[in-house]
């Protein structure tokens, strides 16, 4: 395995996004025979707690105007319901288990630091940091005020809302935030989570900026969940919500501490870059941790590693995809004819295809193996992976939502026969470069580029200007000039060699033979037999 700014990646965890919880024999027989009992005792008192907070955090804002629900809530709307909030709330993670909370350092007040940043992030169990930072005020999903309790305690909050699919929400948000952080302490102190997902704590991913963007102090803040069962955190593959709350609430109890670390003042060069000042601050906070920083961030619902603007995949579609022919008893040979016919389609016009489609080009004999290539690559979300469902196996996707998918075949046809080297990559290139000059002047666009990348790599590039910049002349972008940066420049090599380069990805194909893009094939013995090049 590779690494990636210091992070090793083994088998068991290969990148941040990746948790699998570990038991013994004795501990699953303690979990279940303690998990019989404080499961549904402590799930019912933490649901009883929540509801009877649910009406008083509707009364804080009850009867107010718009107006007066946009400004902060004072008078008794405060003293007397944010202390009830607060120990209900710490009554819930009391339930659960948390039966105390170490905290080290001393928490900045408003005027010192108007934002929290809080790291790593694991879980929704999480939220216990709101006790002992009196309820600060959260960013959160507008989805969320839909849920049941959730709902009513973001109103409470004064919650800054935003969603992800609504561009202007973002801009809203955005405003809102520079408008709270700078208020001179008229609004809470803020709390945020800058990783802006869950992950397994062995590593730091990137800030996003947005704790950043207003320029002023802030205070980073670590989470530690010191148990020998790490069993609190919920990550984009392994162990799920639900058996995140049975080994949470089956344990006696669970530990946690919080440390509040030195007010961090952003220098004039970070006021002015965000994002410098955001990379800075998660810099100090790995170190604090004994952990790495990386630049490994969450789009959409894709773990990717970013390098030269472009979004890299950390699990890669076109990995998936061969993995999942071989499953079907596809060899080397029946691969590069699906591949044939998968082109041929392309260069005649008919790019889309939905999961009947790909049953037939791919020749396939188990429909779900095709669904699930449709979810990796399905233009209802180009950005959408299939979902691990349970701890242990990848469920294929059976949804008939998904069977009536279409994907785009050119995304599939690249970036698998990039991996799977039956094509040189100048080949590959060429017959890319040609699929996306539309208007067949032999240059591309930055749109064109974009969507080329994407069809390459397997996920939507959204950030090419790097790129573009560096292999466009005078806002001309030739194959000969792309082909040159992706070949030569030491940053795009990298793209080339880790992510566009079939590596040990050719053993899936066939029993003893793998195959790699630099015209040549290892045979099991390890002697190479070279194979022309189409």
């Amino acid at each position: 395995m590779g690494s990636h700014n210091g992070l090793s990646c083994t088998h068991e965890y290969p990148h941040p996004f990746v948790h699998e919880l570990k038991m013994t024999r004795f501990q699953r027989t303690k979990g279940i025979i303690l998990g019989s009992i404080l499961f549904p005792l402590r799930i019912a008192m933490a649901s009883l707690f929540f509801l009877i907070s649910w009406p008083l955090a509707r009364l804080r804002l009850a009867g107010l105007s718009e107006e007066e629900c946009s400004r902060p809530v004072t008078g008794w709307r405060r003293w007397l319901l944010h202390p009830i909030i607060w120990l209900l709330s710490r009554a819930v993670f009391f339930s659960m288990g948390f039966l105390w909370v170490r905290v080290k350092g001393r928490r900045a007040d408003l005027k010192e630091a108007p934002v929290l940043v809080v790291a790593p992030h694991s879980s929704f169990l999480d939220m216990l940091v709101l006790c002992p930072t009196q309820l600060a005020t959260v960013v959160s999903r507008s989805e969320n005020t839909k849920l049941p309790v959730i709902g009513a305690l973001l109103e409470f909050n004064q919650s800054v809302l935003v969603s992800r699919k609504d561009p202007e929400s973002r801009k809203k948000a955005v405003a809102q935030l520079n408008e709270r952080l700078t208020s001179q302490g008229y609004w809470p102190q803020m709390l945020m989570f800058p990783e802006g997902t869950t992950t397994n704590g062995r590593a730091l991913i990137k800030f996003k900026p947005g704790a950043f963007l207003a320029g002023v102090p802030v205070q980073p803040v670590l989470l530690r969940y010191p148990n020998k069962l790490d069993c609190v955190r919920w990550t984009y593959k392994g162990t799920t919500w639900l058996e995140v709350l049975w080994h949470t609430a089956s344990q006696l109890y669970t530990n946690m501490t919080i440390e509040f670390l030195p007010v961090y003042s952003p220098s004039l060069e970070e006021k002015k870059d965000p994002n410098l000042y955001a990379d800075n601050v998660q810099k100090l906070m790995a170190r604090a941790l004994g952990v790495p920083a990386t630049d490994y961030v969450m789009e959409g619902r894709i773990p990717v590693h970013k390098l030269g603007g472009l979004s890299l995949p950390l699990d890669s579609p076109a990995r998936e995809t061969l993995s999942l022919l071989r499953k079907n008893g596809l060899g080397a040979a029946e691969v590069e004819a699906a591949l044939r016919r998968m082109i041929d389609r392309c260069q005649s016009g008919s790019v889309k295809a939905c999961a009947e489609d790909l049953v037939s080009i791919l020749g396939l004999t188990d429909k779900r193996a095709a669904v699930t290539i449709c979810s990796l690559y399905s233009e209802a979300g180009f950005s959408f992976f299939p979902v691990n469902l349970c701890s242990c196996h990848k469920v294929y996707f059976t949804f008939s939502s998904l069977q009536d998918e279409n994907v785009d075949l050119r995304h599939v046809y690249f970036s698998v026969a990039a991996l799977s080297g039956f094509v040189s990559f100048k080949s590959l290139l060429h017959t890319a470069f040609t699929c996306f000059d539309k208007e067949g002047h032999g240059s591309l666009s930055a749109g064109d580029l974009s969507n080329l990348m994407g069809a390459l790599l397997g996920v939507p590039q959204h950030k090419v200007e790097e790129l573009y910049a560096e292999a466009s002349n005078h806002g001309c972008l030739t194959e000969e000039h792309l082909l040159r940066v992706l070949t030569s420049h030491p940053t795009y090599q990298r793209v080339l060699n880790e992510y566009l380069h079939p590596d040990e990805t050719g053993s899936l194909l066939a029993n003893g033979e793998a195959v790699n893009n630099n015209s040549n094939t290892h045979n099991s013995n390890g002697s190479l037999q070279y194979k022309k090049l189409q």
